[in-house]
């Protein structure tokens, strides 16, 4: 197998490091608009080690990515980058004749009338539209495996072969006790990305109703997480799993939510009110003359990189899926998690706990490609896939998945 990973950032480079330790693929293509940043991942992994290339890419170029796929003679291409890439990287994929994958997929639009009513335009729209291409020419684009969706997606396709009969609820729950030490606000992911997730009209999905949305915040409840993080307020949404688990699952209910924190919810309330969650260009006088600038650039601008505050966290984050129904006849509740120490994660890899909680999913759905254990063809999610090889190969990458009943 040959890697094209496009996306250098915090993400990108702790899939070098957790990938370098595996040897399923013949040569890593990392690249990044800035190559200095393409250049410093690989060089992090030693001289020894020869399968890894930099390379500079616009990810929005598609004839770009497409002739760096055929130059390496890449077979997947992985992208690594934030959610405006999905679309320009999903088609050079395909124009290449590449396998794809992604951790996150081609962005919403909300409904023009009716918001927090009725979906527009959902997450994966305009991936899924193009599925029936996808699975006449044979070709695989894996997408939503990160830890969520990715891991999470996992974890409902299991719970549904080995552990019910029928499902009321899916309900992905993510919370976290990490703190920054000098930041009173400082994102342990992409504030780009975070800010479309929790401004974005939340998704849920209900069997007798099919897709629905609701307004930000929605639905707090308080979740209890394992492994001393504790009870976290947790709120309804945007996220994948709400658009994946239904095509492949069948749950009466499924619902995704965040354990953002009051503060953290102030803050992007307070974007959101200035009218710094925008995208769209603004124009700014400056000395030089009018400059265009979006504004959710540069709030991520003027924050520090998620990827360089390791040495900083302290804490653990957790991402799982709460899974209510029935087994034998009997009521059976279970939460399925999977746990990253920060300590452990920056002493282990040198990432934070968060980038390389989602880093290495993508890498073991990458060995399972390598090794046949999962194929298929066309637009799938993590649900369409068998669970239980992806669950026992995260184990033997040390770093295993727990279960609690509820």
């Amino acid at each position: 197998m040959r890697v094209l990973l496009v996306g250098a950032g915090g993400v990108g480079t702790a899939i070098t490091r957790i990938a370098a330790r595996r040897g399923f693929f013949d040569r890593m293509v990392v690249a990044d608009y800035d190559r200095s940043r393409a250049e410093s991942a690989v060089s992090a992994l030693g001289p020894e080690e020869d399968r890894f290339h930099a390379e500079r890419v616009d990810a929005s170029d598609e004839d770009a990515v497409a002739a760096l796929l055929a130059r390496h003679e890449c077979d997947v291409l992985l992208n690594a980058t934030d959610p405006r890439f999905v679309m320009p990287l999903f088609r050079a994929a395909r124009a290449a004749g590449a396998t794809y994958l992604d951790m996150a997929m081609s962005l919403s639009r909300p409904h023009a009338e009716q918001p927090y009513e009725l979906p527009g335009v959902k997450l994966g729209d305009e991936q899924f539209e193009q599925a029936a291409a996808w699975e006449e020419a044979g070709a695989l684009a894996l997408v939503g495996m990160g830890v969520e969706p990715g891991l999470s997606d996992v974890f409902a396709r299991y719970a549904a072969d080995e552990l019910f009969d029928e499902i009321d609820e899916i309900g992905i729950r993510d919370g976290a006790n990490l703190t920054v030490d000098g930041y009173d606000f400082a994102p342990s992911f992409s504030i780009w990305t975070t800010i479309e997730e929790c401004l974005n009209p939340p998704v849920v999905y209900e069997s007798d109703r099919g897709w629905f949305t609701t307004a930000p915040f929605s639905e707090p409840e308080v979740f209890d997480f394992p492994e001393g993080i504790g009870p976290v307020e947790c709120v309804n949404v945007e996220h994948e799993e709400v658009l994946l688990v239904p095509r492949w699952v069948d749950a009466r209910r499924v619902t995704f939510k965040y354990g953002l924190g009051e503060e953290f919810i102030s803050t992007l309330r307070t974007l959101h009110l200035l009218g710094l969650d925008r995208t769209e260009p603004v124009t700014v006088p400056s000395a030089a003359g009018p400059v265009q600038v979006s504004p959710r650039d540069v709030v991520a601008a003027c924050l520090p990189d998620p990827a360089t505050l390791g040495d900083r966290m302290h804490g653990k984050t957790c991402a799982g899926t709460w899974v209510r129904g029935t087994k034998d006849g009997a009521p059976r509740e279970v939460y399925l998690y999977h746990v990253v120490d920060n300590q452990w994660s920056m002493k282990e890899y040198g990432s934070q706990a968060v980038v390389w909680q989602t880093a290495i999913n993508p890498v073991v759905a990458l060995e399972l490609v390598a090794t046949g254990a999962w194929t298929g063809s066309g637009v799938l999610g993590p649900e369409a896939f068998p669970a239980r090889p992806f669950l026992d190969l995260l184990t033997s990458y040390g770093s295993p998945w727990g279960m609690r009943e509820q």
